[in-house]
């Protein structure tokens, strides 16, 4: 659902009544992960998606019943062996899809509109709805910032809003979305609780270093794939808004220098174009000590093995040096600056997700890495 807030939060603005279905398990080979939605409001507009297209038809008519009976209700959609063409999944996936009227008069509306506020305007919220449990429960929300306030509970036992709370906080704090399993007591105690927990955080940081034509290309990309973008240069001839007009943000300083000042979380991918020593060394000794998920250094063979030579020389260990993913990219057999930054950030996508970067062609491998292992989709329970 937060993946859709700033229209969502338009929409509240604008006081219409709307409902929204939002992807709560996977299983199988399925397009969409939790946390993906498809919401409509009373004059029938949709936004959003829960399929990429299988079951959209179905998923919008469920979505205007919750409208005109205020129903929450939860419906399974998978592939019909007998009929392909049914309402299902023909790529073989199973999805849960949790539908909720969120009208001017429901409950539920109080509690999401400051959550749909805060992922609008980019800020850190989660979001816990009740997806399966005692019927008068379904569809109740509890919304968690990053500054550990909270909005709205689930009216049950004073426990479980405690526990959800710190179960969604960390979820947060990680930029997850996924699935909590808790007891109607807060622990194992009573009926057993299925939660989505959503989080809507900051876009992740891309610092490319190295002011030069191919970084170009890789600020676009970036851009594409959804990360808030760094340029960064010693040298204020290239570092300039002129050539990088579509970064975000564009800093004339040592690479090194700027590294050790700003701000990087495990999300954070550097992207290191320089090759030159003179600004490689000292920023890769930093980067490849600092926890972020992706470090990687442009150049040919004889270059990388010369770096590594010099890092060795300045004390960063083996173990460091395992990290850093150099020649940079996956090989594409890129040739243009266009072509190199899409093999950059293949090879990115890879890392976070898991995937192998080999053909899916002829492979054995899952499509989707980091999905859960069955319909329910479970990454967490508490005891």
């Amino acid at each position: 659902m937060l993946d859709i807030a700033e229209e969502l939060n338009r929409w509240v603005e604008q006081g219409r009544d709307f409902a929204v279905a939002t992807v709560v398990a996977v299983g199988g080979s399925a397009p969409r992960q939790p946390g993906a939605a498809l919401a409509v409001d009373a004059g029938g507009t949709a936004v959003g998606s829960v399929s990429g297209g299988c079951v959209e038809g179905a998923v919008y008519e469920l979505c205007r019943q919750a409208l005109a009976d205020g129903e929450t209700v939860l419906e399974r959609f998978g592939y019909s062996d007998e009929d392909a063409f049914a309402v299902g999944l023909t790529c073989g996936g199973v999805i849960d899809v949790l539908v909720t009227p969120v009208r001017a008069a429901d409950r539920v509306r109080a509690v999401l509109a400051p959550a749909l506020a805060a992922a609008a305007r980019g800020e850190a919220a989660a979001v816990a709805r009740i997806v399966s449990g005692p019927r008068e429960l379904v569809g109740r929300a509890l919304v968690v910032r990053a500054d550990g306030s909270r909005d709205g509970g689930f009216g049950g036992h004073p426990e479980l809003d405690r526990t959800v709370a710190a179960e969604a906080g960390a979820f947060l704090d990680a930029g997850r979305t996924g699935v909590l399993e808790v007891g109607e007591q807060g622990s194992r105690c009573g009926q057993p609780l299925t939660l989505l927990v959503e989080s809507s955080v900051p876009p992740p940081r891309m610092i490319v270093f190295g002011a030069i034509d191919f970084a170009s290309a890789l600020v676009r990309v970036g851009r594409f794939l959804g990360h808030r973008v760094t340029v960064c240069d010693a040298r204020e001839v290239f570092a300039t808004r002129a050539r990088f007009p579509e970064a975000d943000e564009v800093v004339v300083a040592w690479p090194h220098e700027y590294l050790e000042r700003t701000s990087v979380d495990a999300r954070t991918v550097l992207c290191v174009l320089t090759h030159d020593a003179k600004f490689d060394v000292p920023l890769l000794k930093l980067a490849l000590r600092l926890p972020v998920a992706y470090v990687g250094a442009m150049g040919s063979r004889r270059t990388h093995l010369d770096r590594l030579e010099r890092l060795r020389e300045v004390g960063v260990s083996e173990l460091e040096l395992a990290r850093l993913r150099s020649p940079i990219g996956l090989d594409l057999g890129a040739r243009t600056p266009e072509e190199t930054a899409l093999s950059i950030a293949a090879e990115i996508v890879a890392e976070r997700r898991g995937g192998s970067g080999l053909p899916l062609t002829g492979a054995h491998t899952p499509i989707h890495h980091d999905g859960g292992s069955g319909p329910a989709g479970r990454i967490g329970s508490v005891a």
